[in-house]
């Protein structure tokens, strides 16, 4: 059964397309409410075709998603200044995209297994100013809802994904402190860390499928 963490993580993968430069950008709650029935529509026209080649599906997440999510400043929020202000530019280059394939990858797998069990998101909150959060709540398919929160930055006046919540489960959080504790282990050696960071993303997941599921009734 897919956990919790999972089950957020693949509606967060859901809900993110690629936004148009020539059209003016929506609002955070539009790119959230406006484009999940179009990427859960495009999974249904492709589904079996995306089993079949993962690799495939894979590359289709980092084409829509990848321009939508802040990976620069997630990435840097992950290494923390205490890392990220040791890493030289190609080292941060290549933490955001470990850290992007190792997201996709694994949770684009989860996402070929919802069946559109059911997805809601909540009313729109003020966004008069640079960051917001859009809320969400997922029917699991045990009938279980599943809180979730996203929160974005608005960035060259286009709004980006900065961290989510779900079910209690701050991802921001989990990989800061994941980072660390590998960084301790690696013996601060920080492209060893970076390298492996896809096992750290595997370790991350374990720690969390271990966790009691919730339901928000």
């Amino acid at each position: 059964m897919i956990s919790t963490l999972r089950r957020g993580l693949l509606v967060m993968l859901a809900v993110f397309p690629l936004v148009s430069h020539a059209v003016a950008a929506p609002s955070a709650h539009e790119l959230v409410q406006d484009t999940t029935n179009r990427m859960l529509a495009d999974l249904a026209a492709n589904k079996e075709k995306y089993k079949q080649d993962p690799q495939d599906f894979y590359t289709a997440l980092d084409n829509i998603v990848g321009p939508v999510v802040d990976a620069e400043g997630i990435s840097k929020s992950i290494m923390t200044v205490k890392y990220s202000r040791k890493a030289t530019p190609a080292q941060m280059k290549t933490f955001e995209e470990n850290f992007k394939k190792g997201l996709f990858q694994f949770y684009g797998n989860a996402l070929l297994e919802y069946n559109n069990q059911g997805i809601t998101v909540d009313p729109a909150k003020d966004e008069s100013g640079d960051r917001t959060s859009v809320g969400m709540t997922v029917k699991g398919s045990s009938g279980a809802i599943y809180p979730v929160s996203y929160t974005l930055e608005k960035i060259n006046g286009e709004w980006k994904l900065r961290n989510v919540i779900i079910n209690g489960i701050n991802i921001g959080k989990l990989f800061r402190d994941q980072f660390a504790d590998a960084m301790q282990r690696n013996g601060n050696d920080l492209d060893k860390t970076i390298n492996g960071w896809a096992g750290e993303v595997a370790k991350a997941k374990e720690a969390t499928d271990k966790k009691p599921e919730q339901s928000a009734q």
